[in-house]
């Protein structure tokens, strides 16, 4: 049993697909085949179900796939000890939302590429849903998402921070005029707004629903800058957390809009799952993270 095969394995299982595994490693999908059946011959047990073209880890592969996890970490990890290297040469994979990727991401990252230039960083867009569903399959090191508190068994979380999820519009907009208006004025105005199941989206669906009300907007976005530029032409309100348009507030060109019998907040998370190795890219990620944080209190 040899340490290609155990890590081919953990691809397949991950992409849950031999053709895709195979991109990934650059090897052709009968290569990746052959490993996975000597591996199976070598454990005398069969890892994957194959039902048509669909794949899926059996129990036997289930189990393994927690023995391989560990073994990648470990043999990560020594080589990181036998480079001697003080210098950061790895990757780093960060899974977060866009509303981070496109105001808070930009500086940190900037930083940290100062710090340790060498570090290749990919970055993921999607869901929360969806990027700790990839975390779990370690298809990336690290989520920086904004949710309602999530907790799990299978995280460690390294951030946790409150944020205002704030109405707004542009300076000239009548309602910043008019403000504090009642939650029942304010979502009867033009909105732009994230897609429904976006996090903050979603939860301001829930509260609403809770008093029998319902927003319908006229536009809705995945692109936080987008939906300033928006705002900026005086045709629409948003609601938005208040951190992606603190620098328009402070310039004067948005302003937030008070509603009097509303108050949310959701939570700014960073996790990692327990079983995956914490290199020296992603501890250096968090230290940053933190420091910045402290400074800006």
């Amino acid at each position: 049993m040899d340490f290609r095969g155990i890590n081919t394995f953990i691809h397949v299982a991950n992409q849950e697909s031999f053709s895709k595994a195979a991109d990934i490693l650059g090897y052709t999908q009968a290569a990746v085949s052959i490993q996975i059946k000597q591996l199976e011959s070598e454990l005398e047990t069969r890892l994957f179900d194959r039902i048509g073209k669909h794949i899926s880890l059996t129990h036997q592969g289930k189990i393994f796939y927690q023995y391989a996890l560990h073994i990648s970490n470990e043999i990560e990890e020594i080589k990181d000890v036998l480079s001697g290297s003080q210098d950061l040469t790895g990757t780093l994979r960060i899974g977060t939302i866009e509303s981070i990727c496109a105001s808070i991401l930009p500086d940190i990252l900037s930083e940290y590429h100062k710090l340790h230039p060498q570090v290749e960083i990919s970055i993921i867009t999607d869901s929360p849903e969806a990027l700790l569903d990839m975390m779990n399959k370690s298809r990336v090191d690290l989520v920086y998402f904004m949710d309602k508190r999530m907790y799990d068994p299978k995280w460690v979380k390294v951030l946790e921070e409150p944020e205002n999820i704030i109405f707004i519009g542009s300076n000239d907009h009548p309602c910043t005029k008019k403000s504090p208006l009642m939650l029942s004025e304010i979502i009867k105005e033009p909105f732009i707004l994230t897609e429904r199941y976006a996090s903050y989206r979603f939860i301001l669906d829930q509260y609403l629903a809770a008093y029998g009300l319902e927003i319908h907007p006229r536009v809705e976005s995945s692109s936080t800058d987008f939906i300033i530029q928006m705002l900026l032409k005086n045709e629409f309100l948003s609601f938005v957390p208040q951190f992606t348009v603190r620098e328009q507030i402070a310039q004067g060109i948005l302003t937030p809009i008070t509603v009097s019998d509303f108050d949310m907040h959701i939570w700014r998370q960073i996790v990692y799952h327990k079983d995956k190795l914490l290199t020296r890219e992603m501890k250096a990620f968090f230290q940053l993270v933190k420091e910045i944080e402290t400074t800006e209190l």
